[in-house]
């Protein structure tokens, strides 16, 4: 087991967005596993040929883990087979089509009214805090509301209370994409078997209700109920969680390019801001895949076995403002990736009709970077001068 150390990159969590050349982004350890892919056409024929690039390493820790976590985790029977994301092959279409049915662009328009309703409604609370001189940070008190309520209306499965919600998914991010000491994997771990035994109990109890819920459409399809498991943990995480990632991000972008008061004005506004987000620092902004045979792309030589992370958001997709790759490219691309955009643009615009004098209070956020995962941890806001004089 290798051990994770100290170096200027594990600091990277206090700077801007991911933008220069990934390995710049990544500590030794991570940079001597992974080859980094920053050219998009390259990144594109990398990702329509999965029987050469597969998936399998999806879901693998960043770095080895310590032999004290693992034991944590095998205490706890924890184990994620691969699963749509993970999976190749017949494997992942069978499930693919099943999930699908849920994110299709008709149930996700339908959700644009009831956003707005509960965005409209913790934005009037917020405003009696702020008219009382509060600071408020919209990253923990919006953005992370939101996908969850939608997630679960949208597959009717169950959801865990918000607090353990948020600390398992931030946790786990850390714990499989990120590069945490000895001591810190200890706490994670014993956090993600906390979350696999809650999913455990949860996958249970809703395959055998009769209600149309995503895990029972998937029991009912064949799959067994190890896939389910590790399908809700990744859901769970990369379904919610980066859309709220996107989100605050959005959020924060709007207020420090003043782009707030257009955001709420103008539809045209806003889709183009979360478009620029999304091209610049998407919550996603990397895959990883590994070879599964010699192969040569692009006068590029990728052996058997090597591992590589490609680039989705940043570098010279936000030089060139595209967005086109931030959800992925060919049959992996995000089902949710309508969902998370139009969630993003309609909070973004709601929130800033809702809260029009707001600005950015305290310091520059601190960013979460960790090697597929961004965004800031906190947008501190308050009202603008004039309405906090009045």
């Amino acid at each position: 087991m290798s051990c994770p150390f100290a170096s200027p990159a594990a600091t990277l969590g206090e700077l801007a967005p991911l933008a220069g050349p990934l390995p710049d982004a990544y500590p030794v350890e991570v940079n001597r596993r992974y080859r980094s892919i920053e050219d998009p056409a390259l990144v594109r024929r990398i990702l329509l040929r999965p029987e050469v690039f597969t998936p399998d390493n999806a879901l693998d820790t960043a770095i080895d883990l310590e032999p004290a976590a693992l034991r944590i985790l095998a205490s706890a029977r924890f184990s994620l087979p691969p699963v749509l994301a993970s999976a190749s092959g017949s494997d992942h279409l069978a499930v693919r089509r099943v999930v699908a049915r849920f994110f299709s662009p008709a149930k996700a328009a339908a959700q644009v009214g009831p956003i707005k309703e509960r965005v409209a409604a913790i934005c009037a609370g917020l405003a009696q805090e702020y008219r009382g001189g509060a600071s408020i940070d919209l990253a923990q008190r919006l953005a992370a509301v939101i996908p969850p309520e939608v997630m679960h209306r949208l597959t009717g499965v169950p959801i865990p209370p918000a607090e353990d919600l948020k600390a398992w998914s931030q946790d786990s991010l850390e714990l499989f994409w990120g590069w945490p000491d000895a001591k810190r994997q200890l706490e994670l771990a014993a956090s993600a078997a906390g979350f696999h035994a809650w999913l455990e109990t949860s996958v249970a109890e809703a395959v055998t209700r009769n209600d149309g819920n995503l895990y029972a459409a998937l029991h009912h399809s064949g799959v067994d109920s190890a896939r389910i498991r590790s399908l809700g943990y990744f859901l769970t995480i990369a379904g919610q969680e980066t859309t709220a990632m996107l989100i605050a991000t959005a959020l924060r972008t709007a207020l420090h390019e003043d782009r707030w008061d257009q955001c709420a004005q103008s539809e045209q506004v806003t889709s183009d801001l979360v478009s620029h987000v999304l091209a610049q620092a998407s919550s996603v902004p990397t895959w990883r895949r590994r070879v599964a045979a010699d192969i040569e792309l692009d006068g590029q030589r990728f052996a058997a076995g090597e591992q590589v992370v490609l680039r989705l958001s940043g570098g010279a997709l936000g030089e060139a403002n595209d967005d086109s790759l931030a959800f992925g490219f060919g049959i992996h691309r995000c089902l949710g990736a309508g969902l998370a955009r139009m969630e993003t643009e309609v909070v973004l615009a709601a929130a800033a009709r809702a809260l029009p004098d707001l600005t950015p209070a305290g310091e520059e956020p601190n960013w979460m970077h960790l090697l597929s995962f961004q965004a800031p941890r906190t947008v501190w806001t308050a009202l603008g001068p004039r309405e906090a004089m009045a």
